[in-house]
Formats: structure tokens, sequence, C-alpha cells
């Protein structure tokens, strides 16, 4: 969590550099995260926007109004915080753009180390800023809704991807803009014969979901799960998009901390082993675990992982055998049976 720039994003209204929203106030929270603190006599109400399912449960947790993304129009202000992905901000900037009222103040704030001068210089050249404030190692900036010119030039700058010509990306999913090289090679070291239901665990934008369907046509069912709304919402349309045949079911979960309700023939997975920059191989082995949980007696694995990452010890605890099916320089394939 952005726990710096949350505190960078409110700091000009400490610092009394703006002055602080009433009550009435409508105010859209693009990006939020949870941690943060409002400054004594902020009154307004907020709208918090967030697709990344752990935050969204814990914003929600904490009794905020959230949903998954944008909606309302005529906002008296926005706040964007910023993160690591360039065209993922330039796009909540465009969203607030056209979702606050005319005049209406926008702020964003992101850490020093994510770029956020450079946010602070493209925005400058599109919509000239009012003031920023630099503070715990990031920046907050800001600026009046003057029209919707900046908006288009940030959407013109940053369309939906398309990757192999057939999957509708869009800048923030993971590996937004090429087929990931460890789902690649899970993908060609899968059976051909699965058969049964079978579960996409940390989905993404449909990769792997697809490359299943076309290769095994003897599934009967295809459940997804992911915890990226956006990248869920990407991945119903490109399963679309491919004209299947199979049952298709979309499951928008943290699989950390929110049951799996349905059982499977087969999991195929590439958990995410990251949080922010810090490696962090819980994730996965909690993954593995939940995909243990998930399977029927009997019913297999099949994960993708960092060579480094030691899964072995996970599997062999909660699977009755395991083994490993293929490798390259970077990545390892995984198989276990329950």
């Amino acid at each position: 969590m952005s726990a710096e720039p949350l505190k960078t994003l409110f700091h000009p209204f400490e610092a009394e550099a703006l002055p602080l929203p009433q009550e009435g106030a409508r105010i859209l929270f693009l990006g939020a995260e949870p941690g943060f603190r409002l400054p004594e006599g902020f009154d307004a109400s907020l709208h918090l926007v967030q697709g990344f399912r752990p935050y969204f449960r814990a914003l929600q947790a904490n009794g905020h109004e959230v949903t998954p993304q944008a909606e309302g129009s005529a906002f008296d202000a926005a706040f964007i915080l910023a993160g690591r992905h360039r065209g993922q901000n330039e796009l909540r900037i465009a969203e607030a753009i056209e979702r606050v009222a005319p005049g209406g103040l926008i702020v964003v704030a992101g850490g020093k180390d994510d770029g956020i001068d450079s946010l602070r210089r493209r925005i400058d050249a599109l919509a000239a800023l009012e003031a920023h404030l630099p503070k715990h190692h990031g920046v907050a900036f800001w600026f009046r809704r003057a029209g919707s010119e900046a908006a288009a030039a940030l959407r013109a700058a940053n369309p939906d991807g398309v990757v192999e010509g057939r999957f509708r990306t869009a800048p923030g999913m993971f590996s937004f803009d090429r087929i990931d090289a460890g789902s690649k090679l899970l993908a060609d070291n899968l059976p051909t014969d699965l058969r049964g239901g079978v579960a996409d665990f940390c989905s993404g934008w449909g990769y792997l979901a697809s490359e299943i369907a076309a290769r095994s046509p003897g599934i009967s069912a295809l459940d997804l799960y992911e915890a990226d709304f956006a990248a869920l919402e990407a991945a119903k349309a490109n399963l679309d998009a491919a004209g299947l045949s199979v049952a298709r079911n979309f499951f928008w979960i943290d699989l950390l901390t929110e049951a799996v309700e349905r059982r499977y023939d087969t999991v195929v997975m590439n958990p995410p082993f990251h949080s922010g920059r810090a490696a962090e191989p819980g994730i996965g082995a909690g993954m593995i675990r939940a995909a243990a949980k998930a399977l029927k007696p009997g019913g297999r694995l099949f994960m993708v992982a960092n060579r480094q990452l030691p899964y072995e010890e996970v599997l062999a605890t909660a699977f009755s055998s395991h083994a490993e099916i293929a490798r390259d320089g970077m990545f390892k394939v995984l198989s276990a049976r329950r």
C-alpha cells in the first residue's frame, strides 16, 4: 500500500495550501487505497474507486463508499493517487477531468520513485497547474478543470492495447502490452486432454483461459478468478470475442482471503509474487493452498513460477504428489495432484 503518497495527497490541505472541502461537497477519489487519514475539518463526502479486490474490501471494512470503477459526474473535486503505471495514471487523470464539474479541483499525488515529477510536467503541459507541494518523499500537484481537451489528449496517448491481434488490454493490467513469458511457458506445457471443470486462478485479461479452451475441447466449464476488476472485465470481452462454446464464469475475488465455493478437476495459475516492489513468495504459497482446497480429490494443479521461488515445500504439504514438468532460463512449470 502507498502509505507515503497517501500522506502526500492530503498534505496540501493540512498545510493550508488548499482550503478544506466543506460539508456537502462530493469528491471522487481514484486509485484510493486503505490507510489514509483525513485532515481535521475535512467534511466532504468521498466516493472511492478501487478495482483491486483486497484494497476494495479493506476500504469497505473501514466504512467507506467504494466502487470498482468510477460512477457519477459533476463532482466538486477529484483526488488521484498515482502509482507506478504511467498510462494508468494518465487515464485516471482523464477520468477525473471528465467527471468533475467545470472549475472543479483535481489533486494528484505520488511517490518520487514512481515518476510523479514527470507526470506533473506532462499534465502541466496540457492543463496549467495551480501549484505543487513536495512532502513525504512525494509530490502533490493540482489544477482546475477548464475543459475536456486535456482528457482527450491523455486518452489518445493511452489507447487500449491489442495483444497478438486478439486480446484487448489496458494500461495498468499485468503484462498489458504482451503475453507474459511465464504464462506462455505454462500454456505450452499443459496437457491437451483436460476434462471437466477447470479454474484459472489469477486469470488476468484471459490469455491462459483462452489457450486452455482452445487446446482442451473436452472441458465442460471454465471459471476465471481475478483480483483486478478491470482485467477481469477485459477477460470477459476477450473470451466472448474468441467465440468459445465452453460455459464460462467470472469471479472478482481475493483468493487469499475469500473462499472458492466451487470444486474443480483442474486449477491452472500464474500467481503473483510481488507486493509493490518487494518479492513476497507468501502470496504464491497462499494461492497454492487455495488451489488445493478448490480441487476435487485427485484433481490436478498446473502452475508457473520464477525458478528461484521455493514452492515445492508448500506443494508437498498441500498435495499428495508434485513434480516439475518444464523450465526455461527464468521460469519453472509445476504440477501437483490432490
